[in-house]
C-alpha cells in the first residue's frame, strides 16, 4: 500500500524526491500518512478534493483484497 501511494504522489507532483509515505498498522486499519513539498500540496489535492479522493478510492480498492480498512492522510 505504501508503495502505491508513493508512486500516484510522485507521478502527480513537481518534486517527486520530497515526497513522504509513512504507515502506522494496526490488527484491521492502516493510516498512511502523505508528505509533500508546501508548492505540491495542490496537486495531490486536486480542486475540490477529487484528486484525493481517487486516491483514497484506488486505495481502498486495492485494501479489499487483504480485508483491511486503510485512511490516506496529506499532511501538510
Amino acid at each position: 500500500m505504501k508503495e502505491l501511494v508513493r508512486y500516484m504522489a510522485q507521478a502527480l507532483v513537481d518534486s517527486p524526491d520530497k515526497v513522504e509515505v509513512t504507515e502506522i498498522t494496526g490488527e484491521q486499519s492502516a493510516v498512511i500518512e502523505l508528505r509533500v513539498d508546501k508548492a505540491d500540496i495542490g496537486k495531490v489535492i486536486g480542486k475540490q478534493g477529487k484528486t484525493a479522493k481517487a486516491m483514497r478510492s484506488i486505495i481502498s480498492s486495492a485494501a479489499a483484497k487483504s480485508k483491511k480498512r486503510v485512511v490516506l492522510e496529506i499532511v501538510e
